[in-house]
């Protein structure tokens, strides 16, 4: 009842004019970067932290949330007239999307992956509203051994087991955790990695590294691949709704809402694990398998539910445990922290007007996303004749002139250029760049959870194994690694054969 109470206020917050502006805002920016391939929702959040400066906190992450939200909508949109994925996550809605387009189909793939995310988006976000206090709750009870259980978790299931390679994921997930420890250790005030650079005593500033690997690094990184060319864009035809449509369709937007926010809450989940397991379960439980590879309706309905319902599960941990489990949670997080906001268990109880303001306006978003999504498809397809280098150049401007206004220091543009260049090799050689964000976020966290430990045990390791949360997150954990173990195995062997 206090949740319904609370939530409700957040809407009174959230309904007003201003505050509608600011969501109607983020949506559109969000649906126009996803469509956009190769510009996501992290490197918009990233992009706009330090344009977003002069907004109060909750104005900039109702902005933050809107583009999340939204960019989850418009990746659909390119997959299906393009086949083009805006997002890794809507790579599996151009299986069947494109194909569905290509046989005349094209208004029944964009309706039901627009209604499929909108039903999805709702329902997870109610569940966002029902779980999230209860697990706050239990969260605010958990020592610093739990904690540093907790981030060791993130770590290494964000680095190993998400993306083609652990060895790659590990060492980016190095690199950020060592750009993390440079600048003055709070406990014994000496300087670490600083080479000497006075800008680097108070720490490499998380809203550099984020524009820097994920602005800059994709620019450069398209900029070198970059083809001219003409775009392909199959014609949105037939109808939008038949009764056939419906008959098909909902129940893989309630089987993929079923898939993607369990896994999103996990932190070796994401929308990209969870479109590619719905669409196999779609394709299992089909009335109609051999449509499959020519485009079935399922194959749409159900990862698209999947990938916006992963998105608000993503939330649950952010939220409550403050732990980041994609590129976008983190960046995130990096939006928080620079208004001095720490988030986890306390934040419902010191930030509480703006945590269920911001949980309001995601309602509001996605009855957004539904009316910009199908009437403006024609817009959002136009958004593609941008010229690339136009688009690219602006994005490294804005990147600057952000940067620089973070702290008007001419370093941080030298910090913005190396660590782009850094983003821009990562990328080019199979590097994942999440887990280097993740890594700097939690990296100085998990040290002090882990000195607090050490502290109260008197120097015993003992106790980061000693309770029982820590002893059954670390043997999950464990679980978790064996399962992935065999599974590449498993898919190794498979290859072999095939190729043999």
């Amino acid at each position: 009842m206090a949740s319904l109470t609370a939530l409700l206020d957040g809407f009174a917050t959230a309904a007003q004019p201003l505050y509608l502006l600011y969501a109607l805002l983020g949506v559109t920016l969000g649906t126009a970067v996803g469509v956009l391939p190769g510009i996501g929702p992290a490197m918009t959040v990233a992009l706009l932290l330090p344009l977003t400066y002069t907004l109060e906190p909750t104005a900039a992450l109702i902005i933050f949330a809107g583009i999340y939200y939204g960019g989850m909508y418009g990746g659909s949109t390119t997959s299906i007239l393009l086949n083009t994925p805006g997002e890794s996550s809507s790579i599996v809605t151009a299986l069947e999307g494109n194909k569905m387009a290509r046989a005349g189909r094209g208004a029944a793939a964009l309706a039901t992956a627009a209604i499929g995310s909108f039903v999805a988006g709702t329902i997870a976000t109610v569940l966002l509203t029902a779980l999230a206090p209860a697990i706050a709750d239990l969260a605010v009870t958990l020592g610093p051994a739990d904690y540093f259980a907790l981030m060791v978790v993130a770590f290494t299931t964000v680095a190993a087991l998400l993306g083609s390679s652990p060895v790659r994921g590990l060492a980016s997930l190095a690199l950020g955790l060592f750009i993390g420890l440079i600048g003055t250790d709070t406990l014994s005030g000496q300087s670490r990695f600083t080479l000497g650079i006075p800008t680097l005593a108070d720490g490499v500033d998380v809203v550099v590294v984020a524009v820097g690997v994920f602005a800059v690094g994709e620019a450069i990184y398209v900029a070198s691949r970059l083809r001219h060319g003409p775009v392909e864009v199959v014609p949105v035809g037939g109808r939008w709704f038949t009764r056939d449509f419906w008959t098909r369709s909902w129940k893989p937007w309630l089987r993929g809402t079923a898939i993607g926010f369990p896994i999103g809450t996990v932190p070796a989940g994401g929308a990209d694990v969870s479109t590619f397991l719905s669409y196999a379960a779609e394709k299992k439980l089909s009335q109609h398998p051999e449509e499959f590879g020519r485009g079935a309706i399922e194959g749409v309905a159900g990862p698209e539910a999947a990938n916006n319902a992963a998105a608000a599960g993503v939330l649950v941990p952010l939220l409550t445990l403050g732990l980041p489990t994609t590129a976008t949670a983190a960046v995130i997080v990096a939006a928080f922290q620079s208004y001095g906001i720490q988030p986890g268990p306390l934040l419902f109880t010191t930030n509480s007007s703006l945590v269920w303001a911001l949980i309001a306006s995601l309602y509001i978003g996605n009855v957004m996303l539904l009316v910009l999504n199908l009437p403006l498809v024609k817009m959002w397809v136009k958004v593609l004749q941008i010229p690339r280098p136009y688009l690219y150049a602006g994005i490294l401007l804005f990147a600057a002139l952000g940067t620089y206004a973070v702290n008007f220091v001419v370093d941080d543009l030298v910090v913005l250029l190396v660590i782009g260049v850094i983003g821009f090799f990562m990328r080019r050689h199979g590097y994942p760049v999440a887990p280097l964000v993740v890594g700097l976020i939690l990296g100085p966290m998990a040290e002090e959870q882990l000195r607090r430990t050490l502290q109260i045990s008197e120097g015993d390791p003992t106790a980061l194994v000693a309770s029982p949360f820590a002893a059954v997150a670390y043997s999950v954990l464990a679980v978790l690694l064996a399962v992935a173990v065999v599974l590449r195995l498993r898919r190794r062997g498979t290859t072999e054969v095939t190729a043999g």
